[in-house]
């Protein structure tokens, strides 16, 4: 058989291990694996000798700012820094300028990135709190999920709170086959608590002003509304041992929750503040230490299903400006994967590679797949799957430095710090997007395309 492309000598990272083996690409899909060296050369080859080959991962948690906010980030510049990371998939926020509401906004926003990405991608859909029935008229081809805010900030205004509505979403969500997705802080408890403290002086107060009371009963409020309709729901950025507590306990039950845990959260404390100052101010805000531990437990212990970036760049000015007005979020698709990687081994030293790479591959592929409809085409390494596979040096020592950063604003909270494992080459649908042999980075063509993911 003749074949596009062989991805020789590598250790093959597959949901039942990790295997020596070459991989066979025809038509940008997996055709065939074989066993190390034993067919003959195909039209192209990549030695993937001392490296492991991932499936391209699943960043199921972006905003790459188009439309409106292309000033922060541009789909070309978040495109280029996911391929870098070894992303080969994104899904996008709706809070951008205007917002994805309805279907012809996704079909807008198409319009905009075709031919500018290096990775393929999907949206999700927001929902417009003065029309919480639009929903009903997306179908698969749009979206199959809806973001929900449940408190606002700089670039999310659009919150939904109200009861009445919110009993009204889980409703029509059930019956469309729609997927939830919530930014889970009670607004009502930050305006209070606004109201009594008025605005943070400082870097160190914000988590005082946007504190753990916040997150809690909004989770809670999800759980009761969950009980009641049987909604399918993820809930994003968890950062407290609280949350992960009643998310665990509440799946534990039977209800149809899950949740996801950022790179940040994993990486930064409350401690790091006063060194990074407005870099980390987040919405969820960092917590303290006991919290990153609890959640490093639910990522290795399978109770969190994804780990996204929230890659949400603001420009560096933009961050200094006084600790009321500076924007929260930061880049982060670029350093997902390294970050993760680098916890895993720093917490679990004597584990071998390969089964914190099995963790790698569950939160940052397998799992993103199987809720956002992917799992005909991504998310494991499989003949007829998708030719998205990450070649990852997983004994590589480095330093983030800001000429390595391809985000369009610049800057990397993580700057300075050490990685262990990274990216050697990302290939999508069997065409290698990004590469890094020789110490400089090249891209492969723009050419992702807007997925159409199975109902869920």
């Amino acid at each position: 058989m003749t074949y596009d492309l062989l991805v020789r000598g590598g250790q093959v990272v597959l949901d039942d291990g990790v295997r020596h083996g070459d991989i066979a690409v025809r038509d940008g899909r997996i055709a065939a694996l074989y066993p190390p060296r034993s067919i003959s050369p195909a039209a192209g080859e990549i030695d993937a000798t001392g490296l492991f080959v991932l499936p391209g991962l699943i960043d199921s948690h972006v905003h790459f700012r188009t439309p409106g906010l292309t000033y922060k980030e541009e789909w070309a510049t978040g495109s280029r820094a996911a391929a870098a990371g070894g992303v080969t998939t994104v899904i996008d926020m709706p809070n951008t300028q205007p917002p994805l509401f309805t279907p012809q906004d996704a079909h807008n926003r198409h319009e905009m990135i075709k031919g500018n990405s290096l990775v393929d991608y999907l949206f999700h859909a927001g929902v417009d709190p003065e029309c919480v029935e639009a929903i009903t008229e997306f179908t698969p081809a749009e979206a199959t999920s809806i973001k929900v805010f449940l408190t606002g900030h700089h670039t999310a205004p659009h919150v939904l709170s109200d009861p009445t509505l919110l009993d009204r979403l889980f409703r029509l969500a059930a019956q469309q086959h729609l997927r939830l997705l919530f930014h889970a802080e009670d607004d009502a408890v930050f305006q209070l608590l606004d109201r009594w403290q008025g605005p943070p002086a400082t870097p160190t107060d914000y988590e005082r002003h946007r504190p753990r009371t916040g997150a809690i009963v909004a989770v809670a409020r999800l759980v009761d509304l969950i009980h009641r309709h049987g909604t399918p729901t993820h809930v994003l950025h968890v950062s407290t041992t609280e949350e992960a507590d009643l998310l665990t306990a509440a799946a534990a039950s039977g209800l149809p929750i899950t949740f996801e845990v950022t790179g940040h959260h994993l990486t930064f404390t409350d401690d790091d503040i006063r060194a990074l100052g407005p870099r980390i101010r987040l919405s969820p805000a960092i917590r303290g230490r006991k919290d990153r531990d609890r959640l490093w437990q639910a990522v290795v212990g399978g109770e969190a299903a994804t780990v996204g970036s929230d890659h949400a760049p603001h420009e560096a000015k933009d961050k200094l400006l006084p600790a009321a007005d500076a924007p929260p979020g930061l880049p982060g698709v670029q350093e997902l994967l390294p970050a993760l990687f680098t916890g895993l081994r720093r917490r679990r030293p004597a584990d071998p590679r390969e089964q914190l790479l099995a963790i790698v591959q569950r939160v940052l592929a397998r799992e993103p797949a199987r809720l956002f409809g992917l799992t005909e085409r991504k998310g494991r390494i499989a003949p007829g799957l998708d030719a998205d596979l990450v070649l990852f040096d997983a004994s590589a020592p480095w330093f983030m430095e800001p000429s390595l950063v391809q985000s369009k604003c610049g800057w990397s909270a993580y700057e300075g710090r050490s990685f262990t494992g990274r990216v050697v080459t990302t290939i999508r649908r069997g065409e290698v997007v990004y590469t890094n042999r020789g110490g400089t980075p090249a891209f492969g063509p723009a050419s992702g395309m807007w997925l159409s993911p199975a109902v869920c």
